[in-house]
């Protein structure tokens, strides 16, 4: 197993030094959302799209199931809309967001596209922003923070490079029609962020939670990581699996195969990287993935000593977000809109397995 024990993360040690601190417990509930992308409802707006959603399952059940509140960075797109106009089209939902302080907590990182909120005084969420937090679960380690800061490049020039980005979307992008400058990077580069934050995890024996490259994490696992995973624990149940649990294996490997290969196929298209960073995987870094996708949105749900990856959806599930336990989807109450649990752990076992294996 190769890690790089002696690389220095300047950057992410001072967000874990300087982080808030909250210690969890049994009864604890927190839900982490991160890159909404708010903008000004108009057509650039990708939140738009699953708005409803997302009002719908914070105010129709998190809210009363009494989970306190992370956003993760990212919320407000100031690339492309001014914060005024966000706050204008959106206000329901900032009062939505701050019901949930009676919860517990809400708090907010800030991510590159809205980090100029940093020096807005009169933000309605101020008082809940923060660079990073850590959660205290025994002895151990939960650190929340968006992500671009593994980035050196962003971290430093990041006033200058955030002034010339906005200038060149509002004023340049828009009038000729360029838009989803909210994806954040291509595979190689999203790959590289993701690394550093995991190297960085597993030398001070942490788990990272993360946001930014838009694509879900659970325990360091891509989704091809997953499925993978999940044909192995089958194949290794196979031979002593009797009866209809057998012919359940069977039909399950089929469907997982057929699965993989479209990600596969897929993957040609966009330089897939795995999720995979040393010989062993460490389960050092999850990402609550986006609320920006074209069927649904992923979070990651905290719930005592349970860590979980969920997905909501309106209508059809996708085939990208199937449970890798066989999780059933649950419509909540006559809304049209379904959660699955994709994957399920308990803290004890994440944490043992770090300070086992890194």
């Amino acid at each position: 197993m190769r890690l790089h024990h002696n690389k220095k993360h300047p950057y992410l040690e001072h967000l874990l030094k300087t982080a808030k601190p909250i210690t969890l417990d049994s009864s604890s509930k927190v839900l982490i959302l991160s890159d909404l992308h708010m903008g000004n409802g108009g057509r650039r707006d990708e939140f738009k799209r699953n708005a409803e959603l997302v009002r719908t399952m914070l105010g129709s059940y998190y809210l009363p199931e009494k989970y306190s509140l992370v956003l993760n960075g990212d919320i407000e797109e100031l690339f492309k809309f001014p914060l005024d106009s966000i706050v204008s089209e959106w206000g329901e939902l900032y009062d939505l967001f701050l019901k949930f302080e009676l919860n517990g907590f809400l708090l907010k990182t800030y991510g590159n596209h809205d980090a100029a909120l940093m020096e807005e005084r009169e933000y309605r969420l101020a008082s809940s922003m923060v660079n990073s937090l850590k959660f205290h679960y025994g002895n151990e380690t939960l650190l929340l923070f968006h992500g671009h800061q593994a980035s050196e490049l962003l971290w430093e020039t990041y006033p200058m490079v955030s002034r010339a980005i906005i200038f060149f979307i509002r004023y340049i992008a828009k009038p000729v029609g360029i838009r989803n400058f909210s994806k954040a990077y291509n595979s190689p580069r999203r790959f590289a962020i993701e690394k550093s934050i995991y190297e960085f995890s597993n030398q001070a024996k942490i788990v990272s939670i993360i946001g930014h490259t838009h694509r879900s994490l659970f325990e360091s696992l891509s989704k091809v990581d997953l499925l993978n995973f999940r044909i192995e624990e089958l194949c290794r149940a196979y031979p002593t699996a009797e009866g209809e649990y057998r012919a359940f294996i069977e039909q399950t490997i089929a469907s997982l195969k057929i699965e993989l290969e479209a990600c596969y196929t897929k993957g040609k298209k966009i330089g897939l990287r795995s999720g995979r960073y040393n010989t062993i995987t460490i389960p050092s870094i999850f990402n609550s993935g986006c609320t920006i996708g074209k069927r649904g949105i992923t979070a990651l749900e905290i719930e005592g000593n349970k860590i979980r990856l969920v997905y909501w959806y309106n209508g059809k599930q996708s085939r990208k977000f199937t449970s890798d336990r066989n999780n059933q989807p649950t419509e909540l109450g006559s809304t049209g809109f379904s959660r699955v649990v994709l994957n399920e752990d308990s803290l004890d076992y994440v944490f043992s397995r770090i300070r086992l294996l890194a």
